[in-house]
Protein backbone atom coordinates (compact mmCIF):
# COMPACT_ATOMS: atom_id res chain seq x y z
CA UNK A 1 0.00 0.00 0.00
CA UNK A 2 2.98 2.38 0.96
CA UNK A 3 4.71 1.39 -2.24
CA UNK A 4 4.09 4.50 -3.97
CA UNK A 5 3.88 6.76 -0.76
CA UNK A 6 4.17 10.47 -1.59
CA UNK A 7 1.96 12.26 0.47
CA UNK A 8 1.26 16.08 0.53
CA UNK A 9 4.16 18.05 2.09
CA UNK A 10 2.60 19.23 5.09
CA UNK A 11 0.80 16.05 5.75
CA UNK A 12 1.50 14.49 9.06
CA UNK A 13 0.69 11.06 10.65
CA UNK A 14 -2.72 12.53 12.23
CA UNK A 15 -4.22 8.79 11.08
CA UNK A 16 -1.07 7.21 12.85
CA UNK A 17 -1.50 8.90 15.99
CA UNK A 18 -5.09 8.11 15.90
CA UNK A 19 -4.86 4.54 15.43
CA UNK A 20 -2.26 3.62 18.12
CA UNK A 21 -3.99 6.30 20.53
CA UNK A 22 -7.28 3.80 20.57
CA UNK A 23 -5.18 0.50 21.06
CA UNK A 24 -2.88 2.39 23.63
CA UNK A 25 -2.49 0.65 26.54
CA UNK A 26 -0.69 2.54 29.76
CA UNK A 27 -1.28 2.04 33.27
CA UNK A 28 -1.26 5.85 34.37
CA UNK A 29 -3.70 7.15 31.21
CA UNK A 30 -5.68 4.06 30.29
CA UNK A 31 -9.37 3.48 31.41
CA UNK A 32 -9.13 -0.02 32.73
CA UNK A 33 -12.94 -1.00 31.69
CA UNK A 34 -12.69 0.03 27.76
CA UNK A 35 -8.86 -0.07 27.34
CA UNK A 36 -8.61 3.06 25.80
CA UNK A 37 -6.56 6.13 26.28
CA UNK A 38 -8.50 8.62 28.73
CA UNK A 39 -9.90 11.73 26.75
CA UNK A 40 -7.47 14.10 28.50
CA UNK A 41 -4.36 12.50 27.26
CA UNK A 42 -5.33 11.54 23.96
CA UNK A 43 -6.93 15.44 23.92
CA UNK A 44 -2.91 16.22 25.00
CA UNK A 45 -1.45 14.04 22.19
CA UNK A 46 -3.53 15.65 19.04
CA UNK A 47 -3.05 18.81 19.83
CA UNK A 48 0.74 18.74 20.68
CA UNK A 49 1.55 16.50 17.77
CA UNK A 50 -0.19 18.39 15.40
CA UNK A 51 1.62 21.29 16.35
CA UNK A 52 4.78 19.74 16.09
CA UNK A 53 4.13 19.03 12.28
CA UNK A 54 5.93 22.36 11.16
CA UNK A 55 9.39 21.30 12.29
CA UNK A 56 11.42 19.64 9.88
CA UNK A 57 14.78 18.97 11.17
CA UNK A 58 13.95 14.98 12.44
CA UNK A 59 16.01 12.71 10.48
CA UNK A 60 17.75 10.40 12.80
CA UNK A 61 20.87 9.25 11.32
CA UNK A 62 24.38 9.14 12.50
CA UNK A 63 24.50 7.96 15.80
CA UNK A 64 25.74 4.75 17.62
CA UNK A 65 23.99 4.58 21.24
CA UNK A 66 23.94 1.04 21.94
CA UNK A 67 22.10 -1.55 23.80
CA UNK A 68 23.05 -2.14 27.48
CA UNK A 69 22.03 -5.02 30.04
CA UNK A 70 18.46 -4.52 31.18
CA UNK A 71 17.60 -1.53 28.80
CA UNK A 72 15.41 -1.69 26.10
CA UNK A 73 15.92 -0.12 22.61
CA UNK A 74 18.87 0.88 20.21
CA UNK A 75 20.13 3.29 17.80
CA UNK A 76 23.51 1.83 16.89
CA UNK A 77 25.57 1.88 13.59
CA UNK A 78 23.11 2.43 10.93
CA UNK A 79 20.53 5.10 12.51
CA UNK A 80 16.95 3.85 13.34
CA UNK A 81 14.73 5.12 10.16
CA UNK A 82 13.40 2.95 7.70
CA UNK A 83 11.08 5.47 6.36
CA UNK A 84 11.12 8.59 4.85
CA UNK A 85 8.55 11.27 3.03
CA UNK A 86 9.84 12.33 0.19
CA UNK A 87 10.97 15.77 1.16
CA UNK A 88 13.54 13.48 3.95
CA UNK A 89 11.42 13.39 6.75
CA UNK A 90 11.36 10.28 8.78
CA UNK A 91 8.05 8.55 9.99
CA UNK A 92 9.36 6.52 12.78
CA UNK A 93 9.91 8.97 15.00
CA UNK A 94 7.25 9.98 18.09
CA UNK A 95 7.07 13.63 16.78
CA UNK A 96 6.13 15.53 20.02
CA UNK A 97 5.75 18.84 21.58
CA UNK A 98 6.45 19.17 25.40
CA UNK A 99 3.73 22.06 25.50
CA UNK A 100 2.28 24.75 22.28
CA UNK A 101 2.03 27.37 24.85
CA UNK A 102 4.87 30.08 23.79
CA UNK A 103 5.93 33.29 25.61
CA UNK A 104 7.26 34.66 22.34
CA UNK A 105 5.15 36.34 19.63
CA UNK A 106 6.81 35.12 15.94
CA UNK A 107 5.04 36.33 13.09
CA UNK A 108 5.27 33.02 11.51
CA UNK A 109 4.76 30.69 14.09
CA UNK A 110 1.23 28.84 14.72
CA UNK A 111 1.99 28.58 18.52
CA UNK A 112 2.51 32.51 18.80
CA UNK A 113 1.45 33.81 22.13
CA UNK A 114 -1.62 36.28 19.94
CA UNK A 115 -3.01 33.17 18.00
CA UNK A 116 -6.37 32.21 19.41
CA UNK A 117 -5.00 28.45 19.65
CA UNK A 118 -6.01 25.32 22.48
CA UNK A 119 -3.22 25.07 24.64
CA UNK A 120 -2.03 22.53 26.42
CA UNK A 121 1.35 20.60 28.07
CA UNK A 122 2.36 17.12 29.06
CA UNK A 123 4.14 16.56 32.28
CA UNK A 124 8.03 15.12 31.86
CA UNK A 125 5.99 11.89 33.40
CA UNK A 126 3.70 11.68 31.32
CA UNK A 127 5.56 12.10 28.21
CA UNK A 128 8.21 9.98 29.07
CA UNK A 129 5.83 7.51 29.84
CA UNK A 130 3.90 7.65 26.43
CA UNK A 131 7.14 7.56 24.40
CA UNK A 132 8.09 4.15 26.32
CA UNK A 133 4.97 2.68 25.40
CA UNK A 134 4.48 3.63 21.80
CA UNK A 135 7.94 1.92 21.86
CA UNK A 136 6.88 -1.06 23.31
CA UNK A 137 3.97 -1.81 21.02
CA UNK A 138 6.44 -0.41 18.07
CA UNK A 139 4.97 2.33 16.86
CA UNK A 140 7.91 4.01 16.88
CA UNK A 141 11.68 4.01 17.26
CA UNK A 142 12.63 6.82 18.52
CA UNK A 143 11.81 10.39 19.85
CA UNK A 144 12.07 13.73 18.53
CA UNK A 145 11.16 16.60 21.26
CA UNK A 146 10.65 20.39 20.91
CA UNK A 147 8.72 22.77 22.35
CA UNK A 148 7.34 26.17 22.93
CA UNK A 149 8.65 28.23 25.41
CA UNK A 150 6.68 28.23 28.57
CA UNK A 151 7.84 30.47 31.45
CA UNK A 152 11.36 31.34 29.98
CA UNK A 153 13.60 29.47 28.05
CA UNK A 154 15.38 27.64 31.12
CA UNK A 155 12.15 26.37 32.42
CA UNK A 156 11.30 25.02 29.31
CA UNK A 157 14.92 23.47 28.46
CA UNK A 158 14.32 21.83 32.23
CA UNK A 159 11.38 20.53 31.74
CA UNK A 160 12.52 18.71 28.54
CA UNK A 161 15.54 17.17 29.81
CA UNK A 162 13.55 15.98 32.84
CA UNK A 163 12.14 13.62 30.19
CA UNK A 164 14.99 12.96 28.35
CA UNK A 165 16.04 12.09 32.19
CA UNK A 166 13.47 9.87 32.58
CA UNK A 167 14.14 8.22 29.44
CA UNK A 168 17.43 7.41 30.16
CA UNK A 169 17.44 6.90 33.95
CA UNK A 170 14.61 5.67 34.82
CA UNK A 171 13.25 3.48 31.73
CA UNK A 172 16.42 2.76 30.96
CA UNK A 173 15.40 3.55 26.73
CA UNK A 174 18.24 3.50 24.59
CA UNK A 175 16.90 4.40 21.47
CA UNK A 176 17.25 7.64 19.38
CA UNK A 177 16.48 10.96 20.72
CA UNK A 178 16.49 14.23 19.45
CA UNK A 179 16.10 17.41 21.33
CA UNK A 180 15.88 20.85 20.82
CA UNK A 181 17.54 23.21 22.70
CA UNK A 182 15.63 26.38 23.47
CA UNK A 183 17.20 29.51 22.70
CA UNK A 184 18.59 31.54 25.91
CA UNK A 185 18.71 28.49 28.20
CA UNK A 186 21.74 27.86 30.45
CA UNK A 187 24.94 26.16 29.29
CA UNK A 188 24.61 23.63 32.64
CA UNK A 189 20.85 22.69 31.23
CA UNK A 190 22.59 22.34 27.38
CA UNK A 191 25.61 20.57 29.13
CA UNK A 192 22.72 17.72 30.82
CA UNK A 193 21.04 17.80 27.69
CA UNK A 194 23.78 16.63 25.47
CA UNK A 195 24.87 13.78 27.22
CA UNK A 196 21.41 12.01 26.83
CA UNK A 197 20.54 13.08 23.70
CA UNK A 198 21.61 11.64 20.22
CA UNK A 199 20.94 14.76 17.89
CA UNK A 200 20.81 18.51 19.49
CA UNK A 201 19.29 21.35 17.18
CA UNK A 202 18.82 25.04 17.57
CA UNK A 203 16.47 26.51 14.75
CA UNK A 204 17.56 29.95 13.08
CA UNK A 205 14.18 30.15 11.54
CA UNK A 206 15.23 33.01 9.38
CA UNK A 207 18.16 33.28 7.35
CA UNK A 208 19.65 37.26 8.03
CA UNK A 209 19.06 38.72 11.64
CA UNK A 210 17.23 41.71 10.44
CA UNK A 211 14.53 39.83 9.12
CA UNK A 212 14.49 38.06 12.04
CA UNK A 213 14.48 41.07 14.38
CA UNK A 214 10.97 41.67 12.03
CA UNK A 215 9.08 38.89 12.28
CA UNK A 216 10.32 38.27 15.63
CA UNK A 217 11.21 41.02 17.39
CA UNK A 218 12.02 38.89 20.83
CA UNK A 219 14.84 36.41 19.76
CA UNK A 220 18.50 37.69 17.90
CA UNK A 221 20.94 35.38 16.25
CA UNK A 222 23.28 35.85 19.64
CA UNK A 223 20.67 33.38 21.54
CA UNK A 224 20.71 31.24 18.80
CA UNK A 225 24.31 30.50 18.44
CA UNK A 226 25.55 30.49 21.63
CA UNK A 227 23.98 27.45 22.05
CA UNK A 228 25.43 26.24 18.69
CA UNK A 229 29.24 27.12 19.86
CA UNK A 230 28.61 25.33 23.36
CA UNK A 231 27.11 22.32 21.98
CA UNK A 232 30.38 22.01 19.39
CA UNK A 233 32.35 22.80 22.25
CA UNK A 234 30.86 20.17 24.29
CA UNK A 235 31.43 17.76 21.42
CA UNK A 236 35.37 18.25 20.80
CA UNK A 237 35.79 18.07 24.61
CA UNK A 238 34.06 14.48 24.30
CA UNK A 239 35.80 13.66 21.67
CA UNK A 240 39.22 14.79 23.03
CA UNK A 241 38.08 12.84 26.54
CA UNK A 242 37.33 9.62 24.67
CA UNK A 243 40.76 9.30 23.20
CA UNK A 244 42.10 9.05 26.50
CA UNK A 245 39.22 7.15 28.34
CA UNK A 246 37.03 4.89 26.48
CA UNK A 247 34.76 5.29 29.02
CA UNK A 248 33.77 9.00 28.64
CA UNK A 249 30.28 9.44 27.78
CA UNK A 250 29.54 10.99 24.76
CA UNK A 251 28.29 13.86 23.97
CA UNK A 252 25.79 14.66 21.03
CA UNK A 253 27.29 11.62 19.02
CA UNK A 254 24.88 12.32 16.26
CA UNK A 255 25.70 16.40 15.45
CA UNK A 256 23.65 19.44 15.92
CA UNK A 257 21.42 20.88 12.98
CA UNK A 258 19.23 23.37 12.66
CA UNK A 259 15.99 24.53 10.51
CA UNK A 260 15.50 27.93 8.43
CA UNK A 261 12.18 29.05 6.97
CA UNK A 262 11.96 29.56 2.99
CA UNK A 263 10.01 32.00 1.83
CA UNK A 264 8.80 34.22 4.65
CA UNK A 265 11.09 36.61 4.10
CA UNK A 266 13.14 38.18 0.96
CA UNK A 267 16.11 36.51 1.60
CA UNK A 268 17.88 35.41 -1.82
CA UNK A 269 18.97 31.56 -2.21
CA UNK A 270 21.95 33.12 -2.57
CA UNK A 271 22.11 34.42 1.58
CA UNK A 272 20.77 30.97 2.49
CA UNK A 273 23.33 28.77 1.10
CA UNK A 274 25.51 31.17 2.00
CA UNK A 275 24.37 30.57 5.92
CA UNK A 276 24.63 27.33 5.16
CA UNK A 277 27.91 26.55 3.66
CA UNK A 278 29.38 28.58 6.55
CA UNK A 279 27.16 26.12 9.05
CA UNK A 280 29.05 23.25 7.20
CA UNK A 281 32.61 24.64 8.00
CA UNK A 282 31.57 23.74 11.90
CA UNK A 283 33.26 20.30 12.43
CA UNK A 284 29.77 19.81 15.13
CA UNK A 285 26.97 20.67 12.26
CA UNK A 286 25.47 17.79 10.07
CA UNK A 287 22.56 19.34 8.53
CA UNK A 288 20.20 22.43 7.80
CA UNK A 289 16.84 21.53 6.96
CA UNK A 290 14.71 23.95 4.53
CA UNK A 291 11.36 24.17 5.54
CA UNK A 292 9.11 25.91 2.76
CA UNK A 293 6.86 29.10 4.91
CA UNK A 294 3.47 28.02 5.29
CA UNK A 295 0.69 31.00 5.75
CA UNK A 296 -0.74 30.38 8.27
CA UNK A 297 -0.97 33.65 10.24
CA UNK A 298 -2.64 35.58 6.72
CA UNK A 299 -3.91 37.95 8.63
CA UNK A 300 -0.14 39.54 9.85
CA UNK A 301 1.18 42.49 7.18
CA UNK A 302 4.93 41.62 7.68
CA UNK A 303 4.31 38.32 5.89
CA UNK A 304 3.84 37.49 2.06
CA UNK A 305 0.62 37.23 0.99
CA UNK A 306 1.54 33.34 -0.06
CA UNK A 307 -1.14 31.22 -1.41
CA UNK A 308 0.57 27.97 -1.15
CA UNK A 309 4.33 26.94 0.63
CA UNK A 310 7.33 27.53 -2.16
CA UNK A 311 7.75 23.28 -2.29
CA UNK A 312 9.93 23.58 -5.53
CA UNK A 313 12.00 26.46 -4.31
CA UNK A 314 12.26 24.28 -1.23
CA UNK A 315 13.35 20.80 -3.13
CA UNK A 316 15.54 23.28 -5.15
CA UNK A 317 17.53 24.47 -1.79
CA UNK A 318 17.73 20.77 -0.80
CA UNK A 319 19.79 19.93 -4.33
CA UNK A 320 21.75 22.71 -3.55
CA UNK A 321 22.85 21.54 -0.27
CA UNK A 322 23.49 18.20 -1.31
CA UNK A 323 26.12 19.68 -3.96
CA UNK A 324 27.89 21.42 -1.36
CA UNK A 325 27.63 17.97 1.38
CA UNK A 326 28.45 15.77 -1.25
CA UNK A 327 30.08 16.97 -4.97
CA UNK A 328 32.54 19.53 -3.51
CA UNK A 329 30.20 22.28 -4.94
CA UNK A 330 30.70 25.86 -3.02
CA UNK A 331 28.05 28.00 -2.45
CA UNK A 332 29.43 31.05 -4.50
CA UNK A 333 29.66 28.01 -7.75
CA UNK A 334 25.72 27.72 -7.58
CA UNK A 335 24.51 30.82 -6.99
CA UNK A 336 26.26 33.73 -7.21
CA UNK A 337 25.91 38.09 -7.64
CA UNK A 338 24.85 37.17 -11.43
CA UNK A 339 22.00 34.51 -10.40
CA UNK A 340 21.33 35.18 -6.68
CA UNK A 341 18.41 32.61 -6.77
CA UNK A 342 18.02 29.09 -8.12
CA UNK A 343 16.28 27.90 -11.27
CA UNK A 344 13.20 26.43 -10.24
CA UNK A 345 12.59 24.99 -13.98
CA UNK A 346 15.87 22.44 -13.52
CA UNK A 347 18.34 21.25 -10.47
CA UNK A 348 21.00 23.10 -9.73
CA UNK A 349 23.59 21.21 -10.86
CA UNK A 350 22.15 21.40 -14.39
CA UNK A 351 21.80 24.85 -13.86
CA UNK A 352 25.83 25.23 -13.11
CA UNK A 353 26.74 22.88 -15.54
CA UNK A 354 24.74 25.35 -18.50
CA UNK A 355 26.27 28.44 -17.40
CA UNK A 356 29.67 26.73 -17.85
CA UNK A 357 30.13 24.98 -20.53
CA UNK A 358 33.44 25.71 -21.18
CA UNK A 359 34.13 22.55 -18.72
CA UNK A 360 32.23 20.38 -21.07
CA UNK A 361 32.36 18.14 -22.95
CA UNK A 362 34.12 15.63 -20.45
CA UNK A 363 35.84 11.88 -21.33
CA UNK A 364 34.54 10.16 -18.87
CA UNK A 365 37.54 7.57 -19.44
CA UNK A 366 40.24 9.91 -18.55
CA UNK A 367 38.50 12.71 -17.02
CA UNK A 368 39.47 12.88 -12.80
CA UNK A 369 36.69 12.61 -10.09
CA UNK A 370 36.00 15.55 -9.58
CA UNK A 371 34.77 16.68 -12.81
CA UNK A 372 32.99 13.75 -13.48
CA UNK A 373 30.96 14.57 -10.14
CA UNK A 374 29.96 17.76 -11.86
CA UNK A 375 28.42 15.96 -14.77
CA UNK A 376 24.52 16.24 -14.35
CA UNK A 377 22.87 12.68 -14.30
CA UNK A 378 26.33 11.50 -12.57
CA UNK A 379 25.97 10.88 -8.40
CA UNK A 380 28.59 10.18 -5.92
CA UNK A 381 28.23 6.06 -6.03
CA UNK A 382 28.48 6.30 -10.50
CA UNK A 383 31.27 8.40 -10.49
CA UNK A 384 33.39 5.91 -7.83
CA UNK A 385 31.99 2.86 -10.44
CA UNK A 386 33.14 4.80 -12.83
CA UNK A 387 37.11 5.62 -11.82
CA UNK A 388 37.01 1.97 -10.63
CA UNK A 389 35.52 0.25 -13.79
CA UNK A 390 37.42 2.35 -16.80
CA UNK A 391 40.63 0.39 -15.63
CA UNK A 392 39.79 -2.59 -17.20
CA UNK A 393 38.54 -1.12 -20.55
CA UNK A 394 36.83 1.63 -22.13
CA UNK A 395 33.32 2.77 -21.31
CA UNK A 396 30.57 2.85 -23.37
CA UNK A 397 27.19 4.38 -23.18
CA UNK A 398 25.49 0.87 -22.30
CA UNK A 399 27.96 0.70 -19.41
CA UNK A 400 27.20 3.82 -18.03
CA UNK A 401 23.77 3.00 -17.82
CA UNK A 402 24.20 -0.06 -16.17
CA UNK A 403 26.20 2.07 -13.58
CA UNK A 404 23.06 4.07 -12.69
CA UNK A 405 24.29 7.01 -14.83
CA UNK A 406 21.46 9.15 -16.02
CA UNK A 407 21.61 9.48 -19.72
CA UNK A 408 18.82 12.04 -20.39
CA UNK A 409 20.79 14.25 -18.61
CA UNK A 410 24.55 13.20 -18.76
CA UNK A 411 24.75 12.89 -22.58
CA UNK A 412 24.88 16.43 -23.31
CA UNK A 413 28.51 16.71 -21.11
CA UNK A 414 30.45 13.64 -21.89
CA UNK A 415 31.82 11.59 -24.62
CA UNK A 416 32.88 8.72 -24.54
CA UNK A 417 33.86 5.19 -26.91
CA UNK A 418 30.81 5.85 -28.72
CA UNK A 419 27.84 7.92 -28.34
CA UNK A 420 25.61 9.79 -30.86
CA UNK A 421 23.91 12.52 -29.19
CA UNK A 422 25.78 16.11 -30.08
CA UNK A 423 26.79 17.92 -26.74
CA UNK A 424 26.07 20.57 -25.05
CA UNK A 425 28.63 22.77 -27.11
CA UNK A 426 27.39 21.20 -30.36
CA UNK A 427 23.82 22.20 -29.58
CA UNK A 428 23.30 25.30 -27.33
CA UNK A 429 22.88 25.79 -23.35
CA UNK A 430 19.19 27.03 -24.53
CA UNK A 431 18.42 24.38 -26.01
CA UNK A 432 19.59 21.58 -23.56
CA UNK A 433 17.58 23.53 -21.24
CA UNK A 434 14.35 23.39 -22.63
CA UNK A 435 14.93 19.78 -22.93
CA UNK A 436 15.59 19.16 -19.37
CA UNK A 437 13.35 21.37 -18.43
CA UNK A 438 10.50 19.79 -20.58
CA UNK A 439 11.61 15.99 -19.24
CA UNK A 440 12.06 17.15 -15.52
CA UNK A 441 8.49 18.91 -15.60
CA UNK A 442 6.97 15.50 -16.80
CA UNK A 443 8.55 13.56 -14.09
CA UNK A 444 7.48 16.06 -11.74
CA UNK A 445 3.93 15.64 -13.38
CA UNK A 446 3.76 11.88 -12.86
CA UNK A 447 5.40 11.89 -9.44
CA UNK A 448 2.06 14.33 -8.16
CA UNK A 449 -0.30 11.21 -9.32
CA UNK A 450 0.55 9.09 -6.48
CA UNK A 451 -1.66 8.85 -3.46
CA UNK A 452 -1.51 6.50 -0.70
CA UNK A 453 -5.17 4.47 -0.02
CA UNK A 454 -6.39 4.75 3.88
CA UNK A 455 -8.98 2.58 3.11
CA UNK A 456 -11.93 2.87 5.15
Amino acid sequence: MLKNYQPDRYFYDFKFVELISICFLCKRNTNHATGKMNDKTLEKLKILADAAKYDVSCASSGTSRNNVPGGIGTAAGWGICHSFTPDGRCISLFKILLTNQCIYDCAYCSNRRSNDVKRTAFTAEELAELTIEFYRRNYIEGLFLSSGVMRNPDYTMEQMVRVVKLLREVHRFNGYIHMKTIPGASSELIAQAGVLADRMSVNLEIPSEQNLKLLAPEKDYPSVFAPMRFIQQGMLESAEDRKKFRSAPKFVPAGQSTQVIIGATPDSDKQILTLASALYKRPSFKRVYYSGYIPINTGDNRLPALAKPPLVRENRLYQADWLMRFYEFKANEIVNDAHPDLDLDIDPKMGWALRNPAFFPIDVNTAPYEMILRVPGIGVKSAKLILASRRYGRLNSVQLKKMGVVMKRAQYFIVCRELPMQTVNELTPQYVRRQVSRTQKKQAAELLQYSIDWGE
